[in-house]
């Protein structure tokens, strides 16, 4: 196994978000959004060296003819990992690789990223305990994704949880 590799935050990954997006949205031809999200979308937070993009496609038919373009430009498709409904793909890039998104409108994970990212960015501390708590993890999983991952799941469900009640008052 691997070891999980975090990286600081890079001031660069806003402007190449907006590159990334436009590259996207030109080889997609008719993405409704397109969202950064993850670590790398939040301003001060370390990350994983790759940005995570939701993209939000009118129909799964849509989703089917972008998974052809994606894969004819070099992304590896990975099908849906998290039984989400949402298209998985990767391409490794220079210095910071990519992992794309797939999902239809209304889609409840991409709702819960957009929730999670959105607290994050609005309440340091949060992102700081954050922070911490993947540094701690990805030290002690000795490359072990599903307890980087699984470690992590209490902490993103109170966030989600505290982002719902703010949205409510």
């Amino acid at each position: 196994m691997r070891a999980i590799r975090l990286v600081d935050y890079d001031p660069a990954w806003p402007a190449l978000f907006r590159r990334r997006r436009r590259e996207i949205a030109a080889l997609i031809a008719c993405p409704v959004e397109i969202h950064h999200i993850g670590s790398t979308s939040v301003p001060g937070l370390c990350a994983k060296p790759k940005l995570d993009i939701d993209t939000i496609l009118q129909s799964n038919e849509a989703r089917i003819e972008a998974t052809e373009r994606l894969r004819n430009d070099g992304y590896v498709f990975h099908g849906d990992l998290h039984e989400a409904d949402r298209w998985a793909f990767t391409r490794d890039e220079v210095p910071y690789g990519t992992r794309l998104y797939l999902c239809v409108p209304d889609n409840p994970a991409h709702h819960e990223r957009i929730l999670f990212r959105d607290y994050l960015r609005s309440h340091a501390e949060a992102a700081r305990n954050y922070a911490a708590l993947k540094q701690r993890l990805a030290a002690e999983a000795f490359g072990d994704w599903d307890h980087y991952t699984g470690g992590k799941s209490d902490f993103v469900a109170d966030i989600i949880g505290k982002a719902l009640a703010e949205a409510r008052t």
